[in-house]
């Protein structure tokens, strides 16, 4: 036991004193930032329009070129700050998150918190069609990199304290301490352990402490009492699930296909987002509601104040609007959209519903509510998020039940038509597949001519048992590979294969190598990937494999066995530890 007369500063050296130190840390200074940023947006909004309230109250006062011009404008700043300053400012930020997990070891650019602060505030602030709670999941990620860095966090720690950065943004943007930490642990760091559980909660909860301090405790939205008002209501429930899922798969590719379309335009990035601004601005000067956050729209339908066919236009104007502002590169988060979304969908359906059932259904407004949990899950693959955002915003234990129905079965449904999430698949399209691994990764950049053996033994298939004997023998070769006339590989001899046939009398010169010899054995070529490679030995249950060249007459030019392998990924996740120090990318 330590000495209880111990020092505090030894105490706080201790691996996990010294995390939850840290973690308040990580939790107070992304509790400001969270404040910082919604300031700065507001300050944004004024200056582009001169009004800091929401954009339904004074829309019609604001005249149709402004409109165009001051979203226009806008990308404009943002597509510089993102192409000269930070590229990571880019889009809605989890991804990358993701991504310095998964291959930098938790190292993000100190600068990122600022271009990403700056940049998502231009562009909410001039109209664009994103929230704010991506952003603050990346502001915090990155002040919790950056805090890790300064205090030399070995890199197998540093996710945790990404993971509070992220848990403390969204706490800090939601007022919701369960759903950041659920949020962090689900989608960032993967991992329930105590170790990371511990330092997480912590930080959301000094985070959501100082958010409550400056803007009170109070929900985003005014939300309507709610109540299960039949047992058949639990019928409908995962049918909205299915539908929320497939607005959630819409914007999923829609989002990616006009990302698409913008990169292939043949003009300088950073003029881009002005593009993007200025086509939004047609759209929000048609439909106002989906202006920015749209946090205005999304209370009048959760009182059950916006027509049916106007909640149907705006499930797709949404989908449109926030695809154009992120596909052409803007900054801002998928939340506040999904949750846009989901409302507008969730009243529709439970219109329809409470239309043909008026004596066994709620208001349409608790549809909206419910299915903006749905369609959170149905684009972020986190149902438990997805769950206990919507459950800490209502305060209200009944609508947890239809919270599930509906959550699960939208992640289920999508997650087994596209395998991917809108965090995962802009991973996906980059090449880097995040479910399985750094290691993963690291091995499908390296090649199996890098790193094959070219010292290998060849037999011919005529070859007799005793000569095969004596070539193991005197060669040390635990393979042998056999080839024919025109050196063309047409089997493999382990001195396994040999077991059967040692104690036979007679057969030394009877059996030749062609009988003996493992027909067809699978192969790589020099051009395939290690981590193909390795597929191929984890499934055959072999410890190495010939390698063929390519070519229309592929001839056997190596081997490469499962310890070459695992040397060629050892090197390299050296030389990314030394390529990620912590002085590199330091600003």
């Amino acid at each position: 036991m330590a000495d209880k007369s111990e020092p505090l500063f030894l105490k706080l050296r201790r691996p996990n004193i010294r995390f939850l130190f840290l973690a308040i840390i990580i939790g107070g200074l992304a509790g400001y930032g969270a404040v910082l940023f919604k300031l700065i947006l507001k300050y944004m909004q004024w200056v582009f329009y001169q009004n800091t309230g929401d954009w339904l109250t004074f829309a019609d006062s604001v005249p149709l070129w402004m409109k165009i011009v001051m979203p226009a404008v806008g990308g404009v700043v943002v597509g510089l700050v993102v192409s000269y300053f930070a590229s990571e400012a880019k889009g809605h930020g989890v991804p990358e998150v993701m991504q310095a997990i998964a291959l930098r070891g938790g190292r993000i650019r100190k600068r990122v918190a600022a271009a990403k602060i700056f940049a998502s505030a231009v562009t909410i602030g001039s109209g664009g069609s994103v929230g704010r709670e991506g952003p603050m999941v990346q502001i915090g990620a990155s002040i919790g990199s950056s805090v890790g860095q300064i205090f030399k966090i070995p890199s197998v720690h540093m996710k945790t304290m990404v993971g509070c950065g992220a848990a403390a943004g969204i706490a800090a943007t939601f007022n919701a301490p369960i759903a950041g930490v659920l949020f962090a642990l689900e989608i960032i760091i993967g991992d329930f352990g105590v170790m990371q559980f511990s330092p997480v909660v912590l930080s959301s909860v000094m985070a959501t402490a100082i958010s409550r301090y400056y803007f009170g405790d109070f929900p985003h939205f005014d939300i309507p009492t709610y109540s299960i008002v039949s047992l058949w209501e639990y019928l409908f429930y995962p049918v909205l699930g299915v539908v929320t899922g497939l607005v959630a798969l819409t914007f999923t590719n829609s989002l990616y296909w006009l990302e698409d379309r913008f990169d292939a335009l043949p003009i300088p990035d950073w003029t881009k987002p002005a593009i993007g601004g200025a086509a939004l601005g047609l759209i929000f000067a048609v439909y106002p509601q989906v202006f920015g956050v749209g946090y205005g729209a999304m209370n009048a339908t959760l009182l059950d104040k916006t027509p049916f066919v106007l909640m149907l236009v705006l499930v797709v104007v949404k989908i449109v609007a926030s695809s154009v502002t992120l596909g052409s590169g803007g900054s801002g988060g998928i939340f506040a959209p999904s949750l846009f979304m989901g409302c507008m969908t969730g009243g529709a359906f439970g219109y329809v519903v409470h239309s043909l059932l008026p004596a066994y259904t709620a208001t349409p407004a608790a549809y909206a509510l419910v299915a903006m949990g749905g369609l959170v899950a149905g684009t972020t693959y986190a149902p438990i998020t997805a769950i206990l955002i919507i459950f800490e915003m209502t305060s209200d234990y009944s609508i947890i039940l239809p919270l599930m129905l509906t959550c699960i079965t939208a992640t289920v449904m999508n997650s087994t038509i596209q395998r991917a999430s809108i965090y995962t698949t802009k991973l996906l399209r980059r090449g880097i597949d995040i479910e399985a691994g750094r290691e993963r990764h690291l091995l499908s950049h390296m090649l199996v001519k890098e790193v094959m053996v070219r010292d290998f033994v060849t037999i011919p298939q005529s070859m007799t048992l005793s000569s095969i004997l004596w070539t193991f023998k005197t060669e040390n070769a635990s393979y042998l590979h056999v080839v024919d006339e025109d050196q063309r590989l047409t089997g493999i001899i382990s001195f396994r294969d040999l077991r059967a046939v040692l104690n036979e009398e007679g057969l030394n010169d009877l059996l030749i190598a062609h009988d003996l010899a493992t027909q067809n054995p699978v192969t790589v070529t020099t051009d395939d990937t290690l981590q193909d490679a390795l597929d191929k030995i984890t499934d055959r249950g072999v410890s190495q494999l010939p390698v063929l060249s390519t070519g229309k007459d592929p001839k056997v030019v190596g081997t490469l066995t499962e310890l070459a392998i695992d040397a060629a990924y050892n090197s390299a996740t050296v030389r990314a530890e030394i390529a990620e120090g912590p002085n590199r990318d330091a600003l």
